[in-house]
């Protein structure tokens, strides 16, 4: 498990480096988004991972790696835009914005780490065709929830969907750079 924490660390830390970075470049321009406009972006991520595992080839220069990345970003802007209730032309500070990505990266990571406990980390014997299309379910999940005015009978709410993306992202970059994918 403690292997499991630091690839953690290290998974999440290249991603928190690239979102402050784009923070400095663009400020919080994603605060403009809507839930369906963030789970949106989350789905073309997933939908080009998926096309380029079934074609084996890309054109574009960004690779899966890249694209994980992406989704754990857009992840952590869909639980921090929860939290605010409404998207909003505004800008947030780059100090708070760092304070909100190690909040809900925790957030996430401890649901993990609850999840591993019980599953004795089942993530490790998976495919990386199958974490594309786990965040894919979660994000058509998502979807039907928004369709019903955010409300859910007896699963997990927008949150709790988020969370578990970002944690299938994790895992298959941790399963790239141990080599298995």
């Amino acid at each position: 498990m403690s292997d499991t924490n630091q690839q953690y660390d290290i998974a999440v830390g290249q991603c928190k480096e690239i979102f402050l970075k784009k923070t400095k470049d663009y400020g919080t321009s994603w605060r403009v988004l809507r839930t369906i406009s963030v789970v949106d972006q989350i789905l073309i991520k997933a939908l080009r991972i998926r096309n380029i595992q079934d074609l084996n080839t890309q054109k574009v220069g960004d690779d899966i790696p890249s694209e994980f990345k992406g989704i754990i970003n857009y992840g952590v802007i869909g639980l921090i835009q929860l939290e605010f209730g409404k998207s909003a032309i505004e800008e947030l500070p780059v100090n708070q914005v760092d304070v909100l990505y190690h909040k809900y990266i925790d957030f996430a990571k401890s649901t993990m780490l609850d999840k591993n406990h019980d599953y004795g980390e089942a993530w490790r014997d998976m495919s990386q065709q199958s974490f594309a299309d786990l965040i894919l379910v979660k994000l058509l999940r998502i979807k039907q929830i928004l369709s019903n005015d955010g409300k859910t009978l007896i699963s997990e709410g927008i949150d709790a969907n988020y969370v578990d993306i970002i944690n299938y992202a994790v895992f298959a970059l941790i399963l790239m750079e141990e080599g298995k994918h």
